[in-house]
């Protein structure tokens, strides 16, 4: 099985939240209760049990009001600073990588302390994942790797009605976000691709990342916290010495 990726276009995103009800049936995951807060948006951000959200945000530019929606989920990075952090701190099994799609994937079973689960959201620069404190355990999006295992489209993308959602093989999707980019760029100047050599998640956006949501185009350097840093300057020197870093 080919590398996988997920190309979304926000410009065909109507934010039916098709796909975000895909995904909680798709994985079972239970209602979370929302409340009427002022936004389209609900709920208001990702959780243990929401993998996938619509964000929404409302940009008064020029006087003209604009809306902005972007399906906010992992970007199962190609190099996934998460997995790099979980490791450091000694969870060797807590985040995985699956050969075949790439996919970057949370064990379940694996316990993981509150205060190292910081330290691990702290290095993704997308500020997705999130943790069940009485579990114990951490949980984002998993690429539907039950489905695409056995060939079927990840459930949000199987669902949307639109086309904003796609994937496949990633030479395959970084070559149609390419010509999509060429077709929006007389008309939308700004039209970008965001982060498609490190994720496999890509965005397709036409204005500046920030007005779609913070961590759109991700912030910091990927990953690099302070105990990651200490455990790259300390292990090679463990290994010299015979012990195990």
């Amino acid at each position: 099985m080919a590398d996988k990726t997920f190309f979304i276009d926000t410009t065909r995103c109507t934010a039916c939240r098709g796909c975000q009800i895909a995904c909680k049936e798709w994985n079972q995951n239970p209602a979370t209760k929302t409340k009427n807060w002022g936004s389209h948006q609900n709920p208001e951000d990702l959780s243990f049990v929401t993998y996938k959200l619509v964000r929404f945000s409302e940009v008064v530019s020029g006087g003209a009001l604009r809306w902005y929606f972007f399906p906010d989920q992992c970007r199962h990075c190609v190099e996934p600073p998460c997995k790099d952090a979980a490791e450091a701190l000694g969870y060797k099994k807590a985040i995985m990588r699956d050969a075949a799609t790439g996919a970057v994937l949370f064990n379940q079973t694996a316990k993981v302390k509150a205060k190292d689960f910081e330290q691990i959201k702290e290095a993704c620069p997308f500020n997705i994942p999130r943790y069940a404190p009485t579990k114990m355990v951490m949980a984002k999006c998993t690429m539907c790797i039950d489905r695409v295992s056995n060939g079927l489209l990840p459930a949000c993308v199987k669902t949307c009605p639109t086309g904003a959602m796609n994937f496949g093989d990633r030479s395959q999707m970084l070559t149609l976000a390419d010509k999509r980019v060429r077709e929006l760029k007389a008309q939308y100047p700004k039209a970008q691709v965001l982060n498609a050599k490190d994720v496999r998640t890509i965005y397709l956006i036409i204005d500046d990342s920030v007005r779609y949501h913070k961590f759109a185009k991700g912030q910091g350097p990927a990953g690099m916290t302070r105990i990651m840093a200490m455990n790259k300057l300390i292990s090679p020197l463990m290994r010299m010495a015979g012990l195990k870093g």
